[in-house]
């Protein structure tokens, strides 16, 4: 490597003492982050397990200068950070030191309560909160509900980890402005823990979602509002609905296969069938349901999920004409 890519590598981001490990194996433990760091200083704190393929980490030097040396060392290296034969990519943290907060109701634990400052209750829909908090990770359920203290979500995520690297990202900061309405200015999130571990969702509804439960019933009214023909802004009535969704997959950086398309899809019901194929020099999928009522559902939660995290395998679904897909294989 040149030096000025070198150099360039390096400022871009403000060096700090913490840096920020990617794809690592599966359950890296701390032993095999400090066999990785120690050549380069004295490791004074870790955090593994962090993301929500539990494959982040990061690292604290009690030096600067040690995480600067370690950076610039796989900056200009022709070998590769590795663990377990897997390459890590290593860059640094945005934060300056690791702190594991424990204050009293500060206990992590796998179901956040998100306070959303700024809208009314029917400004952010259910499908805008999974969209933006699934980023991190399987999103079990969600409830949401009207409190003095404003317009409140309950998100359960599988575990504590996946819990706090949602909340640390998110906390503060605000819904991306395309995924509300234009009324609204500002929408802030204030995210703390909640004390609940599992929560008790009774049918799916505007207000509830169990995304791990497809045989939850839908509530009546909720029924209705996706049984309605939907009318565009220009006073057409959009596509018909089918229990056969069809899905464009753009940016992708990874392969996806039916197996892959099956856990994403199932989360909303049973899949009865799955069909890949090539497109215009793009991917597309048929996914069949055993009814329009459930593939509506996944439509609305999936439509403009990335399959992967960091924007990758991103999905756009409309229904397909087909309702019985004919699969050879």
């Amino acid at each position: 490597m040149s030096t000025s890519s070198q150099t360039q590598f390096r400022y871009t981001q403000t060096p700090s003492k913490v840096l920020h490990l990617r794809n690592l194996p599966w359950e890296c433990t701390e032993e095999e982050l400090v066999e990785l760091c120690k050549p380069f200083g004295k490791i004074v704190n870790t955090k593994c397990n962090v993301g929500a393929n539990r494959n982040q980490a990061f690292v604290e030097f009690v030096d600067l200068n040690q995480a600067i040396s370690m950076v610039s060392y796989y900056a200009s290296s022709s070998e590769p950070a590795q663990v377990r034969g897997k390459t890590v990519y290593i860059q640094y943290s945005n934060r300056h030191e690791i702190v594991n907060n424990k204050s009293p109701g500060d206990t992590p634990g796998n179901v956040l309560l998100v306070t959303i400052e700024g809208v009314e209750a029917n400004d952010v829909t259910i499908e805008t909160i999974h969209l933006v908090f699934s980023a991190f990770g399987f999103v079990h359920k969600i409830a949401t509900f009207e409190k003095a203290a404003g317009f409140q979500a309950l998100i359960q995520f599988t575990d504590a980890e996946t819990a706090s690297s949602a909340r640390n990202a998110l906390d503060g900061r605000s819904i991306p402005r395309y995924l509300l309405p234009g009324h609204v200015t500002s929408c802030h999130l204030r995210i703390s823990y909640s004390a609940h571990t599992d929560l008790n969702i009774k049918f799916q509804s505007h207000r509830s979602r169990d995304y791990t439960n497809p045989y939850l019933p839908v509530n009546p009214t909720a029924m209705e509002g996706l049984m309605q023909p939907v009318v565009g802004p220009d006073g057409k009535k959009q596509e018909p609905q089918s229990n056969v969704l069809l899905a464009s997959i753009e940016n992708m950086q990874y392969a996806v296969t039916v197996d892959v398309l099956h856990s994403v899809f199932s989360a909303f019901g049973t899949v009865q069938k799955i069909a890949i194929f090539e497109k215009n020099g793009g991917t597309q999928a048929l996914i069949q349901y055993p009814d329009v009522t459930t593939a509506a559902v996944a439509k609305e939660s999936l439509e403009g999920h990335c399959i992967y995290e960091g924007g990758y395998c991103k999905l756009h679904l409309s229904y397909s004409r087909h309702t019985d897909l004919n699969v050879k294989v």
